[in-house]
């Protein structure tokens, strides 16, 4: 079933991974280095399950789906040893400064709402700081009140109260690469457009208010937001 059409946003959730930041890039090359010890391959059909998901469950899903003989414990140990000699190097996607200085420029509050933990968002961030610093605040995966990871809507509801003061739902627009994000903002009650991988299967784009290639591609005033100049 199509998604409804577009209808006006006051404030902006953004995820953080694969859609502000480079860093599902190097997610895939750690992951595929690691299973392919095991003849196994991270594929985008297994990519697809865990991007979104908190480390420990994502851990778990790999291990289970394909049948990887490591613990969960020792497969989460490697990967995140690995991912902290490269997260340093994720970089800005296309569109998304001139997007983020474009609503700060007229006040649209925005935050951000990433299942990263806190060690792993200083990783990621630590190239990146004057630009995280524009979001009116930031809500992390092992955040107290975001009792389950995405698809459960915990981490969205979370973000939004902690705008001043918090809108309704219905007034907030997510920006997410993942399924299980949009699932999650689906079930906030919140539309969401969605900024897919090339590699994702189109059946997993589906129920996205909007879907771009790139955050290039935004029209803000689709959701009554300011045009760009």
């Amino acid at each position: 079933m199509a998604a409804p059409p577009p209808r006006p946003v006051t404030h902006l959730l953004f995820d953080m991974d694969g859609l502000l930041l480079d860093t599902e890039r190097l997610y895939s090359e750690v992951f595929q280095e690691i299973c392919g010890r095991y003849g196994k391959t991270y594929s985008w059909d297994v990519k697809s399950l865990v991007m979104g998901k908190k480390a420990l469950e994502a851990a778990e899903i790999i291990i289970r789906v394909l049948e990887l003989p490591v613990s969960t414990e020792d497969l989460l140990k490697e990967s995140q040893r690995k991912m902290k000699q490269v997260f340093s190097t994720a970089s800005l996607l296309p569109g998304v400064e001139k997007l983020i200085h474009h609503l700060r420029k007229h006040s649209i509050p925005c935050a951000v709402a990433t299942s990263s933990g806190t060690a792993s968002y200083e990783e990621k961030t630590r190239q990146h700081r004057d630009f995280f610093g524009l979001f009116h605040h930031v809500v992390l995966g092992d955040d107290p009140e975001v009792k389950s990871g995405k698809p459960s809507p915990d981490i969205f509801l979370a973000c939004a109260k902690r705008f001043s003061p918090p809108p309704p739902t219905d007034q907030c627009l997510v920006f997410e690469d993942a399924p299980n994000g949009v699932e999650a903002a689906l079930a906030a009650g919140m539309q969401v457009v969605m900024v897919p991988d090339a590699n994702l299967s189109s059946a997993l784009t589906e129920k996205a208010t909007v879907v771009l290639r790139s955050l290039q591609d935004f029209q803000p005033e689709l959701f009554g937001l300011p045009p760009y100049d």
